[in-house]
């Protein structure tokens, strides 16, 4: 099977550590929650959470580069539901499992790359050619660019049988 491999010797983890931190910590449970709680953000009463200045700058996001997000389709609000109930839950799990290099994350993380390659390049359809396009295209396609890289970067850092174990001296490598 191999020995573990610290992560202190796995400096390229800490990208995808940090990342997963800021997806549970802003996007899923602050962005994608406001989405939710928030049905018409033309008209609505500020709810418990997310606070009140974090609701105006996803709007202030959404008037300024994002159209899609304010109109909030029905297969938006679908991508949203996806994002909270499921890469939420990964998020948590992912950044356990490649702080304590467990190789059993490699599965979900196959899976949450091909979903979320799915879900933003189906919203930067939206983005750049749809009924809700944004008038500020590079800006759009700067920011969701890390959604579109990180699920690349998983699955070639996810390649290995186990990849966060290196052969043992004498073992054959499968």
């Amino acid at each position: 099977m191999g020995e573990m491999i610290p992560l202190a010797e796995r400096k390229i983890d800490y990208l995808f550590i940090g990342y997963w931190v800021l997806n549970l910590s802003f996007i899923t449970y602050i962005v994608d929650i406001e989405q939710l709680v928030i049905a018409d953000p033309s008209n609505f009463e500020y709810p418990l959470w997310p606070p009140a200045p974090l609701v105006d700058l996803v709007h202030w996001w959404g008037n300024r580069f994002d159209p899609v997000l304010l109109a909030r389709p029905p297969w938006w609000r679908a991508t949203i539901w996806i994002d909270s109930l499921l890469f939420g839950p990964f998020y948590a799990a992912a950044i356990y499992a490649f702080v304590k290099g467990r190789n059993w994350i490699k599965n979900p993380s196959l899976i949450w790359a091909g979903l979320m390659f799915a879900n933003v390049t189906i919203i930067l359809f939206e983005e750049l050619l749809g009924a809700h396009a944004t008038p500020e295209r590079g800006m759009v396609l700067l920011a969701n660019a890390p959604w579109l890289l990180m699920p690349i970067a998983t699955i070639v850092r996810m390649w290995s049988h186990t990849p966060f174990s290196r052969p043992v001296a004498g073992e054959r490598s499968a």
